[in-house]
């Protein structure tokens, strides 16, 4: 244990100070090199993990895929009800505003025999 802090001095003492650019710091910034090593690391981990254990990977995909597909079909289906109430929605709007029109124009007609009675 005593010679260790002899070679970190004599590593410390070797070592020349390298003066860093703006440039530099911007080209291999710590985050965006870490995040790219990082990433690597974990494909090549799962990327082995899945040539070890093909079955545990197809099991995945049957479980997610079949969950994907039921939501993929509630989803269509959905928008197929939402699409048939927008349309009777519109059907029966169109029908109130024919029966109002309708209305309108009987008690216009009323009005006027009822100030064509008025005026006899």
């Amino acid at each position: 244990m005593a010679t260790q802090p002899k070679v970190e001095s004599q590593e410390a003492a070797n070592s020349i100070p390298v003066q860093k650019t703006e440039e530099d710091h911007v080209a291999t910034g710590p985050s965006a090199v870490s995040l790219r090593e990082t990433l690597e690391n974990q494909y090549h981990k799962i990327k082995e993990h899945a040539e070890t254990y093909p079955y545990v990977w197809a099991s995945y995909i049957v479980v997610y895929g079949g969950f994907g597909l039921w939501t993929a079909y509630r989803w269509r289906k959905l928008r197929k009800t939402e699409d048939r109430v927008r349309a009777l929605q519109a059907k029966l709007r169109q029908l109130v505003e024919a029966e109002e029109s309708a209305t309108s124009t009987k008690v216009v007609e009323k009005g006027s025999a009822s100030s064509e009675k008025l005026s006899k």
